[in-house]
């Protein structure tokens, strides 16, 4: 059975766009961070530093993807961010303080929803432009 989870799974992300992959990788960011947390209340101390790791090598992640030429105070912005939760995240797992990691999952929360309406909002163009395309070559054609 978890051959067939993994194979959707892969499937998954490599049928995906690009706008999809980051709203997938948003969800792992908060699902680790939410992890991180629950594990901070069981008093599991490595499993709250394993998945605040997890947390951060997205977060970094994105960070490192950054392109500051097109993004200009867009990018500028969401990198120092992204830094500040890198921060934020140290010190939760140094000091064990749960509200960083709140903090954190409820950033990387909002940043999801306005990348899902930015990928709607692209998709919208996008098929609008497409929908141009087939009515000028229809048009052409006759």
């Amino acid at each position: 059975m978890n051959t067939y989870i993994n194979q959707y799974q892969n499937n998954q992300i490599l049928n995906a766009t690009p706008e999809r992959i980051l709203i997938m990788l948003y969800d792992g960011a908060i699902r680790f961070c939410r992890q991180a947390m629950q594990a901070m209340d069981d008093g599991n101390r490595e499993q709250v530093s394993v998945k605040i790791g997890k947390t951060m090598a997205i977060i970094c992640e994105f960070s490192n993807t950054l392109n500051h030429e097109v993004g200009g105070d867009i990018a500028k912005d969401l990198d120092a961010l992204y830094d500040y939760m890198t921060r934020e995240l140290t010190k939760a797992n140094l000091k064990n303080e749960r509200k960083a990691l709140e903090t954190v999952e409820d950033l990387l929360s909002g940043l999801r929803e306005t990348w899902v309406e930015a990928a709607q909002i692209y998709a919208i163009e996008k098929n609008k432009v497409a929908d141009d395309s087939r009515q000028f070559n229809v048009a052409a054609s006759f």
